[in-house]
């Protein structure tokens, strides 16, 4: 089934496109949420008479989404769960439990369709997921899986401190490989004028 796309679509295409889609899809998903229209001539007409307005509505709402990434953006979420000794959950944290938290933090956020977790997290640790703003607004933010929230900030302080080291071990890997091509350099113009 052919569809005209109203806005951008992951992994389908951008607003205005025409696309074929499996013909459930579009009745299932694009059609009540007013994402896309059927391809037929008076639907295009209809769609170029208010394309304008529809990229104009986009980009208010890129614009929104920006603003609010923006916010979201080093934000590092506590979720405290109940877990046996080997940091197995009772239980998992899923997008809904993210979406919960965000909420609780003062983003409103649709649980089900903008945060983009793969699989439910089944073990204590620091994590990362994406937020889906807009369909081309995505922000990145951290969260720490915990007993409690005194065991989260020792967890959070463990994690930077690895991250220290690393990037000390990073530097101190480039710093060494300068050296040892600086010595390399002045080896070979000793040899040389010999």
């Amino acid at each position: 089934m052919e569809v005209i796309l109203l806005e951008r679509i992951e992994r389908l295409g951008a607003m205005g496109d025409v696309v074929t889609v499996k013909p459930g899809f579009a009745r299932n998903f694009l059609f009540p949420q007013k994402k896309a229209l059927r391809a037929n001539k008076d639907n295009k007409a209809v769609f170029e008479s208010k394309r304008s307005e529809l990229e104009a509505n986009n980009a208010s709402r890129r614009g929104e989404a920006e603003v609010v990434a923006k916010k979201l953006e080093g934000l590092k979420l506590v979720i405290v769960r109940q877990a046996g000794e080997g940091g197995q959950l009772y239980g998992s944290v899923s997008a809904r439990d993210i979406g919960d938290a965000l909420k609780e933090q003062g983003y409103a956020v649709d649980r089900s369709a903008q945060v983009l977790l793969n699989a439910p997290v089944k073990n204590l640790g620091s994590f990362r997921t994406a937020i889906r703003l807009h369909p081309e607004v995505k922000v990145d933010i951290d969260f720490t899986v915990a007993r409690s929230l005194e065991e989260a900030k020792q967890t959070a302080a463990q994690a930077a401190a690895l991250l220290e080291r690393a990037e000390d071990a990073a530097k101190l890997e480039a710093d060494t490989a300068a050296q040892g091509g600086a010595e390399e350099a002045t080896e070979e113009a000793g040899e040389e004028q010999v």
